[in-house]
């Protein structure tokens, strides 16, 4: 019930995630994402302790898919489990458990890998990576949206999706974008709405935080 993507702006070197469901607050659970080190995904039966194991190993100097591959072997009831990772060079892997029920997939496009689980078609994960690579020299944020668009577009789950986030790192410890739309009837149109009102506010905030003499604004 789920259709995810991790996604890389080769250009900035930013590595993002965005991710929807037909269950409430799925941006507190699936995507995980560190700074110079790269994200996961961990959906279906979900296991979010597995996305900080995943960044973990990466920060280690694993390979995407030698963090995945340590991931599969060691977690209990990983038939459950659907995984996404990436690594800070944009090397991707991916995992589907043998429990996972259909419709499923799972793509390595271009600076993205793009999975999903119980969708209502064989589309809906090709064109989550479509629509990422749409348009390359858009944020970041923006097109990992607009993979979230592109595949509630070609179906979406078997019934409506509820929740959706998008989450970005950049430079700092701080994520650049972390943008959740808990509960609603249209999530995804509600988190690029959302990402349109904060977009004059993303290099405010770091500048908030790393030079403050030079912000603007009062709080």
């Amino acid at each position: 019930m789920t259709f995810s993507l991790i996604g890389r702006c080769a250009r900035t070197g930013q590595i993002g995630c965005a991710v929807s469901t037909s269950n409430i607050s799925v941006g507190s659970r699936v995507p995980f994402a560190r700074a110079r080190i790269g994200a996961v995904l961990t959906q279906n039966r979900t296991d979010p302790r597995l996305g900080p194991r995943g960044l973990d190993l990466l920060a280690s100097g694993c390979s995407a898919d030698e963090a995945l591959a340590a991931l599969v072997a060691s977690t209990p009831h990983i038939g459950w489990r659907q995984l996404a990772v990436m690594d800070a060079g944009g090397r991707t892997a991916a995992y589907t458990g043998a429990l996972v029920k259909p419709h499923l997939g799972m793509i390595h496009g271009r600076d993205c890998v793009a999975i999903g689980n119980i969708l209502a078609n064989d589309r809906v994960v090709p064109a989550v990576a479509e629509g990422f690579a749409a348009d390359a020299s858009a944020p970041l944020a923006a097109r990992l949206i607009r993979g979230l668009a592109a595949g509630l577009a070609a179906g979406g789950e078997h019934g409506p999706v509820r929740s959706a986030a998008v989450t970005v790192v950049a430079e700092e410890i701080f994520p650049l974008v972390d943008l959740r739309v808990d509960a609603a009837e249209q999530p995804i149109a509600a988190l690029a709405a959302l990402w349109e009102e904060y977009v004059p506010w993303v290099d405010e905030f770091v500048i908030r935080a790393v030079d403050p003499d030079r912000a603007q604004g009062v709080s």
